[in-house]
């Protein structure tokens, strides 16, 4: 099994910004999270992370050639304004869950609304580090048609 792990814009900067809202986790330590509770579960990782929302985007599109079996994507500041992504997500017929560290919903009101959640299987906020974590177990079990259907008709 191959995921596909997506950072957006400025979250190579966590540890140092804003640490009243992300804590002081940094990158490399959720990346090395992730790459540990992946290989409990034998899955593949290629993680990822663009200040660019094209880059995002070829990512998403080149997933599928690519043989990934999902995504996991943190879409970052894109959450709340990338059509472009949201298409992207769509487009690749993959199962994707989107994670945030943040509540997003107890944070300012243009945050309140998610563009590219509709082109998800799921969406997991407000955890911090676990977020990323208990996202890569959603999208293992829908993988492994243990949790909700990929697609929604």
């Amino acid at each position: 099994m191959k995921i596909l792990v997506i950072h957006g814009p400025n979250l190579n900067l966590l540890g140092l910004r804003e640490v009243h809202v992300y804590g002081t986790v940094t990158l490399k330590e959720i990346d090395a999270a992730l790459r540990k509770e992946a290989s409990k579960h034998h899955v593949q990782l290629m993680i990822a992370q663009s200040n660019h929302e094209g880059k995002i985007v070829d990512l998403i599109g080149k997933a599928r050639t690519s043989r990934f079996d999902g995504v996991l994507i943190n879409p970052a500041a894109y959450t709340h304004t990338s059509v472009a992504i949201r298409d992207a997500l769509a487009a690749s017929g993959l199962p994707v869950v989107e994670v945030h560290l943040s509540n997003i919903y107890r944070r300012e009101e243009f945050r309140h609304h998610s563009m590219t959640a509709p082109a998800c299987a799921g969406q997991i906020a407000g955890f911090g580090k676990e977020s990323y974590l208990l996202g890569l177990l959603g999208l293992v079990g829908i993988l492994k048609n243990e949790n909700l259907p990929k697609k929604r008709k």
